[in-house]
């Protein structure tokens, strides 16, 4: 039986090897182009790239420009708008998700692209229903633009991008994120892999209340919730 340990450990690499391989601006293999204009993107378009761990997407509004959810730090520390549009770099995204910050900005398509590779509306293969008209696609993410609150369960640039394409947010990565933490709960594997670890450490540190507690209180949290 396959452990949902290893999907998660294997799922956390593979992301991982795509925030460290990024290469130059360039579309995905069956969908490939040097320049990034209304030639090839058309106003509505919804594109994705892998940016971080997690693949970001926008909504294209023609003129090199996309609209795209954004957590950000930076906001919340200055008022200095000329350095808030500049391109937000990995440091300020992470601090924005953990604060929960977050804005809809337009930015070029070189900024949001940070490197990675552009799929375009690789995601409707993934509904059954029928992407609304491309100038209302459009629209709806031109009224969302402005800040916004950060959830990476119930509202990331994934969900932006599905309601404003389709008419319902919806963010298949984090489904995805969270069945594999559900099928290692249910696993009771990972109840001994717990106990072993906490095990570990109170015999390398002792039985410190801040190293037994939390050890003792995952292991029990774990074992009934299998």
């Amino acid at each position: 039986m396959k452990s949902p340990l290893l999907d998660l450990l294997f799922l956390f690499l593979y992301k991982l090897s795509l925030f460290i391989h990024f290469k130059p601006f360039s579309i995905s293999e069956d969908e490939t182009t040097s320049n990034y204009d209304d030639v090839y993107f058309k106003r509505g378009d919804l594109l994705e790239v892998p940016r971080t761990l997690f693949v970001h997407y926008g909504i294209y509004l023609g003129n090199n420009k996309v609209a795209h959810l954004m957590p950000d730090i930076l906001p919340a520390l200055s008022d200095d708008a000329c350095l808030i549009e500049k391109v937000v770099t990995n440091r300020r995204l992470i601090m924005g998700v953990l604060a929960k910050i977050a804005s809809i900005r337009v930015d070029t398509v070189q900024d949001f692209a940070y490197g990675g590779n552009i799929l375009v509306n690789h995601m409707d293969r993934s509904f059954n229903t029928k992407p609304l008209l491309s100038e209302e696609v459009a629209q709806r993410a031109e009224k969302l633009v402005g800040a916004t609150p950060y959830s990476l369960l119930w509202n990331n640039c994934e969900h932006f991008v599905t309601y404003c394409r389709y008419g319902s947010p919806v963010s298949f990565q984090t489904d995805q994120f969270c069945e594999t933490v559900k099928r290692i709960i249910r696993d009771q594997r990972s109840v001994f892999v717990s106990a072993a670890t906490g095990f570990v450490l109170m015999l390398c540190m002792g039985l410190e209340p801040t190293i037994a507690f939390p050890s003792l209180l995952v292991t029990f949290t774990l074992w009934m919730a299998s």
